[in-house]
């Protein structure tokens, strides 16, 4: 692997991104790690439809039907807001007990209470 500094590198960016695609192992140096330089594969805009069969304008009808189900979710409480400490984030989770509807049970206990209906 040919090991650059930072300033080597700048100073023939193009010459070291032509090796790196040709196969060969670049690493520029950054403190103390070394960043590799490879070529990516980019991922072409048409994946939904290639793999799913799924045109543009469904796509779109999904994201934003999912948009409003998200929304329609956060609003109802549904989601919770994790902090950015791993740890407490991990304790908030443990600690989490779904909502339950409450109106539901009340009118079975109502109906338990005054016994079946009589027939006419």
């Amino acid at each position: 692997m040919t090991t650059l500094t930072i300033t080597d590198a700048k100073k023939n960016l193009g010459k070291w991104l032509t090796a790196a695609v040709k196969g060969e192992d670049i690493g520029i140096l950054a403190g103390a790690t070394v960043v590799a330089l490879r070529p990516v594969e980019v991922e072409a805009t048409d994946y939904a439809w290639r793999e799913y069969g799924v045109t543009a304008a469904e796509l779109d009808a999904f994201i934003t039907a999912d948009n409003a189900r998200i929304e329609k979710m956060r609003r109802e409480g549904k989601f919770i807001t994790l902090p950015n400490n791993l740890e407490e984030a991990l304790e908030k989770i443990a600690g989490h007990r779904p909502r339950r509807a409450k109106a539901p049970a009340r009118a079975a206990k109502k109906a338990v209470r005054r016994g079946p209906a009589k027939a006419a």
